[in-house]
């Protein structure tokens, strides 16, 4: 009997009779039928091989498409597809009461978080009030008025003058916190 693990493939390319270690498929159809090539000819095959050759481009967005669920088929829930957002419609029982409570956590956690939007708006509010700002900012103007702002309130502008000091202090917090507020 002889081990296959043993078996040295020879190179397909033309000419080459180097020991093929690399595997390539034939066609697109053929998957699971290779050349053999040794690695500068796999890395010549591998440049030039375009699965895609040949495909329209409605083509290739279904074979995307059916990739994307592994190949198999798939249908929508019972119920849902009927010009309704999914899952209106779907009723089942719910004996121990675990999605009514699922769903009133969440109620719970949107109001915790609109309870918490005023406090982080007044805040952003004072902010912009600090560095003299009105109405909306991006991020380019805001980083334009804080270096303004910096280069005229700085110590070494100022003499060490301990209100400039202060209020640059202000400025870094109002700066970060606005900041943190257009980034997120």
């Amino acid at each position: 009997m002889i081990d296959a693990s043993a078996r040295v493939n020879e190179c397909n390319h033309p000419g080459c009779g180097a020991e093929a270690n690399h595997r390539a498929p034939k066609a697109r159809n053929r998957l699971d039928d290779y050349y053999w090539f040794c690695l500068d000819h796999i890395r010549e095959y591998n440049r030039n091989w375009n699965y895609y050759a040949g495909m329209s481009d409605g083509q290739v967005e279904s074979e995307i498409k059916n990739d994307t669920v592994w190949r198999r088929p798939s249908w929508p829930f019972s119920g849902a597809g009927q010009g309704d957002t999914f899952g209106a419609n779907i009723r089942f029982r719910d004996d121990l009461g675990i999605f009514d409570a699922a769903q009133s956590s969440h109620s719970r956690k949107r109001k915790n978080e609109q309870d918490k939007r005023p406090r982080q708006d007044a805040q952003v509010e004072r902010a912009l009030k600090i560095m003299n700002i009105d109405g909306p900012v991006n991020l380019t103007e805001l980083k334009s008025r804080y270096k303004e702002l910096v280069k005229r309130l700085h110590p070494d502008a100022n003499g060490g003058d301990r209100a400039a000091e202060e209020k640059l202090k202000d400025i870094n917090q109002a700066y970060a916190t606005i900041k943190k507020f257009l980034v997120a």
